[in-house]
This record gives C-alpha cells, structure tokens and sequence, in this order.
C-alpha cells in the first residue's frame, strides 16, 4: 500500500513542539508529518530530541508549545492510557512485560474479556492471541512465561498487544539493536504487513542499511530542532549523515597507525561446558582486536570469563605474563583490565547516581582519604573525563540516567580510562548510538592503542570490525573459527568463519 496522498490528513503530525527540562532545552521546534500507510524513519544523533518527542506522543511527557494531531485532530496526552486510548502504541527497545504471567496474560493485562460473574474467559483470551499471532505470521506459543523469551519475541508479543487495542500509530524506537539477523527480518516481516493494513509507523534507529531497507520517508532532527523530511529513495547516506551531524564525518574509521609490541592479555584454552570451549588468544600493546561472530556465538561470554564475571572451568588468563585469578573482577582491575559491557545501562552505569559519580566508580580507592572520598577530588576526576571525552550534561551531579545513550556510553569509557587501563575490552562500543558519536568512539579507541593499550572490541557490526582491528577473531557456537589479520579480513571471509562447520585448530 502506497502512503495516502499529501492532502489527506495525515496519521501523526506534530508542528513545532518544544520542551524544556528547567534550564536544559530537550526540543525547541520539531516537525513530524507520518502519513497512513508507510514507515517513517526518525533519526538524530544521541540529544537530537528524538526520545523528548517520542515521549510526548506516548503522554510521559507534556510539550512545552507547539501542535500535536492525530488524523487531522488536534490532542492533548495528560497520561500514557489517554495516548493509548487514542490509538498509540510504542515499541521500545526493550520491552518491560511481566514475567511471571503468559504470552496471553501480557497482551490482555487489565481489559481481560470476562464471562459470566465476571470470570475471566481464559478460551477466549487464548483463541484471539494465537489469531493475532497468525495475523502477524510469526509462531509463539501464547501459554508459556514470558521470562526467559528473547527480547525480539518480547518485542512481537507487544506488537500484537497494540494490534489487538487497534493501534493507528505504532513507534519503534531502535527496535533491531539486540536482535540478530533472521530476528530483524521476521521484524521487518511484520512492520511491512502492518504498513500494508494502512496502519502508519514511526521506525527510529542509528542503522542507515535498515533505514533504506525498510522506510519510505526519513525525517532528520539536530540539536532539537527539525532538519528536514524527504523520500528514502532521494536520499544518500553521506547526505543524511551532513544533516544529523551539521558537517560531513570524513571517516567513521580513523584507524590511526600504533606500534605493535608484546603480548599484554594470553588467554590459553578457556572452556566453559555449554558455552564455550578451549578459546585461545592474545592482544598485544597497541593492537586492537576484533571479536566477530553471530549473535549467541559466545564472544560476550568469553570476555566476561576473562574479566572474571563469569565462571570458566578450565583455562588459564595472563596478564604480562603473570597468571590472573579467575572469577574475581577486584584482581583483574588491579592487573589493568578494564570490561565496558554490552548493556550499559544494566552492568556499566547506576542511573541514579551522578556522572560524577558513575566516572569514577573504578578509581574511588584512589580519591579517598582516610577511608571518605572527597567530593572536591570526585568531581576534578570527573571533570576531566567529562571534558575529554566530550560529555553533553547539564552538570556533573546530574543523574546519569537523564543522559542520551550517546553520552552514556562515553561515561561508561569515561570510568574506565580513568582507572589507567593496560587492556580495554569493549564489547558492543557503539550500540545505539549516533554516527557522529560512533566516529568520535572509535577515534578515542584508536588514540588508546596508539598510546600502547591492548584493545579486544567485541562488535556485530562488521563494518566496525573490519575498519578499526588489527587482527579479527572469528567464533561460532562457542569456539574460535578464524584468525584473520587486517589485509585479508573481508566480510566474505568473517562470515565464512562465522557460519563454517570447521573451527579453528
């Protein structure tokens, strides 16, 4: 179905909105125009206003100044139900539902259809969910718990929950960041169906391949303000990106040159039954390596065994030559190891702490005195790396939570470079976030191993890994299958190694 012509109204239309957080600007003017019938990519770097403006439409927030209209109406969100209620439906990253209760018991949760006395039909519940998931064409079975779904099933079981209120505008916002492959395609599967009933979708991510896969019209915002909306088909990325940004990123991967010295992490046939086996490695000063492999292939595994979060059974891990206890975080700290994870927001950040706070997290040792730390020596450490690394806050005793992911991120690398770290090991650096903070990621990340630091990057991006490593190790279902220097590191032959029979001998 082809979106409705300009001179019917359209689904969702937002007309310079603005909001302001006390002194901190969110929006200042926003433009959004999504017609029926089509998926509307919105995109911005970290702080752009994207997030602000979602949460306006879903009513967590009331706008400042500005229009917003549904079908040509004008409305005006107090709460989440009356946004609901009116016909929208958000799609988060990752989705909150209960899980204790079933498929079914999330998709109904509060307007469960009742029999007589008022006792819940449970029959009837179960018969509409298994249809919606019919209608979506995806297979999950509506009794089991919801605990332990993946968050693309997670992310399905939501959907259907907005289909069955009859959601006239569904919002993703980065849908695909924790999803593998064939886990984005059944997304896309799924959005382009509801395109095709009419319904009009808002589909926001940092990822341009899913942008011009999937969307018919991109609309760009800067510094909280609205850029401009144009078809998919007339644009480029390097011209999105100029827009975003306010300049053109010169290269996304500023592989700076760096000496290759000793080895500094020996990692010697690491084994964990069931997750991974006899995984052998080294990263040297100055080198950064890259972890690839399929999402589930065990690369987050490995580096946390090597931290010491999780368990091996056997193995050995070496640091300069000297052994590292296993399972202790403590020691691999104090031998110069530094882990940022994958969810930053779960195991890199306390959100309700300050900046800085969070900054200096790993060094609290080192600024206390007398066993107190001393706020004037807190906030000097994290000035620093809150200067350095370029962090957007109001100020350093806000709370870390009110932050972009951006600029999460760089507080998460923020702590860590303050602890002066022999080796960095980065897992998934620049998930969610914008290019122009990707460019500036991975610059800093090339600027450590120039100064010596050994660098194990842990990425799904191939891009990513083919531009900025040295070395390219390769896992699938547990074990090592490739070990690619940088010349001959072509996708070809990662994905060869990703999805190959063989290991690595």
């Amino acid at each position: 179905m082809q979106p409705d012509t300009p001179s019917a109204p359209p689904a969702l239309e937002l007309a310079g909105v603005a909001k302001s957080f006390g002194s901190v600007v969110a929006l200042k003017s926003a433009d959004l125009r999504v017609e029926k019938g089509s998926i509307h990519a919105l995109i911005g770097e970290n702080g752009a206003g994207k997030s602000t403006l979602v949460k306006i439409v879903a009513g967590l927030y009331r706008r400042d100044d500005g229009t917003l209209a549904l079908d040509g109406e004008p409305v005006d969100f107090h709460t989440t139900a009356e946004s609901k209620a009116a016909g929208i439906a958000v799609i988060y990253q990752e989705p909150t539902l209960f899980p204790d209760l079933s498929v079914t018991e999330n998709i109904f949760m509060g307007r469960q259809p009742t029999r007589r006395f008022g006792r819940i039909d449970r029959r009837a519940m179960r018969e509409e969910a298994c249809a919606l998931f019919d209608r979506l064409g995806v297979r999950i079975d509506p009794d089991r718990p919801t605990d332990g779904l993946s968050i693309a099933d997670q992310q399905i079981i939501e959907i259907a929950k907005a289909i069955s209120l009859d959601a006239r505008v569904l919002i993703m916002d980065e849908p695909t960041a924790a999803l593998s492959g064939v886990e984005v395609d059944r997304l896309f599967a799924v959005a382009r169906a509801l395109r095709d009933e009419g319904r009009a979708l808002v589909f926001i991510s940092h990822r341009f391949d899913e942008i011009f896969d999937l969307c018919d019209t991109v609309t760009v915002m800067r510094d909280g303000a609205y850029v401009d909306t144009l078809p998919v088909a007339d644009t480029t990325v390097d011209g999105l990106v100029r827009m975003m940004v306010g300049r053109d990123v010169a290269e996304l991967f500023p592989k700076l040159p760096a000496e290759i010295g000793d080895d500094v992490l020996v990692v010697d046939g690491l084994s964990q039954p069931g997750v991974f086996h006899d995984v052998s490695f080294t990263v040297r000063a100055g080198e950064i390596v890259g972890l690839a492999g399929l999402v589930g292939a065990g690369r987050s595994e490995v580096a946390r065994a090597v931290f010491g979060v999780d368990p091996y059974a056997s193995g050995s891990v070496r640091v300069d030559g000297e052994p590292l206890p296993p399972g202790s975080p403590r020691a691999a700290i104090g031998r110069g190891l530094a882990l940022v994870p994958e969810d930053r927001r779960k195991q890199g950040l306390v959100l309700d702490q300050t900046v800085a706070r969070n900054v200096t997290l790993a060094i609290r040792e080192r600024l206390s005195r007398w066993g107190l730390v001393w706020d004037g020596l807190e906030n000097a450490a994290a000035r620093t790396w809150a200067s350095r690394l370029e962090v957007k806050t109001a100020a350093l005793d806000a709370e870390t939570g009110t932050l972009s992911g951006g600029n999460q991120q760089k507080v998460v690398l923020g702590k860590w470079l303050a602890s002066d770290p022999k080796v960095l090991i980065v897992d998934e650096p620049t998930r969610g976030i914008d290019v122009g903070t990707k460019a500036e990621v991975h610059r800093l990340l090339s600027r450590l191993a120039q100064q010596g630091v050994a660098v194990l990057m842990i990425s799904s991006e191939l891009p990513e890994v083919l531009g900025m490593a040295d070395r390219v190790l390769v896992m699938r279902e547990g074990r090592l299958t490739g070990e690619l220097d940088r010349a001959d590191a072509t996708p070809e032959a990662v994905m060869h190694a990703a999805t190959a029979e063989e290991a690595l001998r």
